[in-house]
């Protein structure tokens, strides 16, 4: 299985404070808004057919149903799934939500879906090449697929672990792992290996003096990928 047991069991542990956006998660409900609306600009969510990979409490999976998707989540985390759900319930928002890996997901349902996105999970898996090529198998001919995850640079070090986890304790310490941060080349060669089409680039950084976070061109910390596959 390509995950690790250890960081399904530190999100797992979290699991019910998912939807708390004063929580550990707070980052995500923040950021929440930018990547959909980057998302939905390109690829029109509604009335498409959605997967999304490593969706955890669900809460980028229900914001693309509320556009209009047929959306469905995947995890391995079943604590954080059972929360989506229940959130999904009290909400009235309809989302599919299965505890699979996204090998296998790929294996059953290739080519059935016109977006996948793969977001801040790419950094805390084992293998982040086979996770991009299920997300490309996923994907039909002419499909979008969306990417998030972090770089690998001494600023991306300072500001993702020592500044978020150390000094402004946004995220508890140990959530990242320096070593397993993504190049944009890296992660643009898996996709290209796994058939994709690389379409865009987009950086998102956080001013702490204003505690707001912003789509730009900075691609030094977080940044996002947009990939389709061709026809």
């Amino acid at each position: 299985m390509n995950a690790d047991p250890l960081e399904i069991q530190k999100f797992s542990e979290l699991a019910h404070r998912w939807w708390d956006p004063t929580s550990e998660f707070k980052p995500l409900h923040e950021i929440n808004p930018l990547r959909l609306e980057w998302i939905n600009a390109r690829a029109a969510l509604s009335g498409k057919k959605v997967i999304d990979i490593g969706c955890g409490g669900g809460i980028l999976t229900e914001s693309m149903a509320r556009k209009g998707a047929d959306a469905t989540g995947i995890d391995l985390s079943d604590k954080a799934l059972k929360v989506a759900d229940l959130h999904s319930l009290e909400s009235g928002v309809q989302v599919r939500y299965e505890l699979i890996a996204a090998e296998d997901m790929a294996a059953r349902e290739a080519g059935q879906y016109d977006v996948v996105t793969c977001m801040e999970m790419l950094e805390h898996v084992p293998d982040p090449g086979a996770i991009v090529k299920a997300a490309a198998t996923l994907v039909k001919p002419g499909g979008h697929v969306f990417f998030s995850t972090i770089n690998r640079n001494p600023k991306a070090y300072l500001y993702a672990v020592v500044g978020a986890e150390y000094l402004l304790r946004m995220l508890p310490k140990g959530t990242h792992d320096y070593g397993k941060f993504i190049t944009p080349s890296e992660l643009a060669q898996f996709a290209r290996e796994a058939g994709l089409q690389v379409d865009g680039l987009k950086g998102m950084t956080y001013n702490p003096l204003t505690k707001i976070y912003s789509l730009n061109q900075d691609t030094s910390v977080n940044y996002l990928v947009a990939c389709s596959r061709p026809l």
